[in-house]
């Protein structure tokens, strides 16, 4: 049988950017939830599934690489970093890199963050049009850069070679040798500037993420440099993910509704409300695990070694965990979303980037009403992101701020 959605390439960036995968998700999870795809890897696109594999590192390993554009190829870290390494040591090496981005850590840095946003933020009370996701896109840089003391000049080159990373297909990331090139020099330059950081800083470690990686000891002994500069380098890409996408999706889907007023109006609604927008946005489009054995998924049976891919987007979608799930409900309870993937490689970052995104919806809701996006956005091409890279938007300050804060609870 053909079909509508069979014949989709869910690797191709250009789906994203301007097609539909949402609706391909939607046929899917219906119809061949757990499907093969070519150009070889199985696709699960059900919540309870999609769980299933993320929970079960044993059966679904991380190890041969994460992500689609290593299809085929394995992972050249693997072992070397966080993300492509499975427990035992994975939970190991994880534990002091979780110890220095906890909630209490993430605290200390709240002040600097809201003073971060509305620097950012304050062009948009000029009455013209703001192109709002490209200021959210300086947010994640300043925060992660502060966290791995990065020097300030550096941010920008940084933030531009992490999306070249991400979207080596995005016109505005793309060089004139094509996409795998972009893809190549990115990673080069990237590792090649935290080996002279990490060779900076062996005398005087610090005390910031950097340092913590320098002198952690993960079974009896301390990280070799390319250890440490594939975690700089995991750390970087990671964070450029969530935090500009869940305030530009949002606003793009909720700009000109009264539901943005009665957000900023409810203080006690912060908690829900950015859950409801970390699903809603759901930035990582996927992850990537292998099979270690024959394994039984939903009644399909996926051989030792095949790849496996489960769509985040398509899980925050499904209509037997989310009811009414094609709505930004800011009041939906409960919300379990999985925007920060789940089990031992749950998003490490998720603490920072929470206390991060309330800075941001407090700012913007608190000081500015009346939004109005003014042209159509461009979305990224990349199969890897959800984003948007450009949100042409106009608001009106509020006469006096709205109480919106970050202690709000849910």
């Amino acid at each position: 049988m053909t079909c509508p959605w069979g014949n989709t390439d869910l690797v191709d960036h250009g789906l994203y950017s301007d097609g539909d995968p949402h609706g391909i998700w939607r046929e899917q999870r219906r119809h061949d939830p757990v499907s093969w795809q070519e150009p070889g890897f199985w696709s699960v696109t059900r919540y309870e599934d999609v769980c299933t594999v993320l929970r079960a590192p044993g059966e679904f390993t991380s190890e041969q690489g994460t992500l689609l554009n290593l299809l085929g190829k394995g992972d050249p870290a693997s072992g070397s970093n966080l993300v492509t390494t499975d427990p035992p040591r994975h939970t190991r090496m994880r534990n002091p890199i979780q110890r220095a981005l906890s909630i209490r850590e993430a605290e200390h840095y709240r002040p600097r963050i809201r003073e971060l946003v509305a620097e950012l933020l304050a062009p948009l009370g000029d009455g013209g049009p703001f192109d709002f996701a490209a200021a959210m896109s300086r947010v994640p840089m300043a925060v992660t850069g502060t966290l791995m003391g990065l020097p300030r000049f550096d941010w920008g080159r940084l933030s531009h070679l992490a999306m070249s990373a991400l979207a080596p297909d995005d016109p505005k990331y793309r060089l004139p040798s094509g996409p795998e090139a972009t893809l190549q020099a990115a990673h080069r330059e990237i590792f090649t500037y935290f080996q002279d950081l990490v060779s900076e800083r062996r005398a005087d470690p610090g005390h910031d993420l950097v340092g913590t990686l320098l002198t952690m000891d993960v079974d009896g002994d301390t990280l070799s440099l390319s250890e440490i500069m594939a975690n700089c380098h995991s750390l970087l890409v990671g964070a450029i993910v969530t935090t500009p996408q869940v305030p530009t999706a949002t606003l793009l889907e909720l700009a000109g509704k009264d539901v943005l007023d009665d957000w900023a109006g409810s203080p006690g609604r912060m908690k829900r409300a950015l859950e409801e927008a970390l699903r809603w946005a759901s930035p990582s489009n996927h992850f990537m695990r292998h099979a270690t054995r024959d394994v039984d998924l939903a009644g399909v049976t996926i051989r030792a070694g095949d790849p496996v891919v489960v769509w985040l987007g398509s899980a925050n979608r499904d209509e037997d965990v989310f009811p009414d799930p094609y709505t930004f409900d800011i009041t939906r309870n409960p919300n379990r979303h999985v925007a920060f993937g789940i089990g031992p490689h749950f998003c490490i970052g998720h603490s920072i980037a929470r206390v991060t995104l309330q800075a941001v919806f407090a700012e913007l809701l608190g000081r500015f009403t009346d939004f109005e996006v003014v042209a159509p956005p461009r979305r990224l091409r990349s199969n890897i992101i959800a984003g948007i890279t450009e949100l042409p938007v106009t608001a009106r300050r509020r006469p006096t701020p709205a109480p919106i804060t970050h202690a709000s609870g849910g």
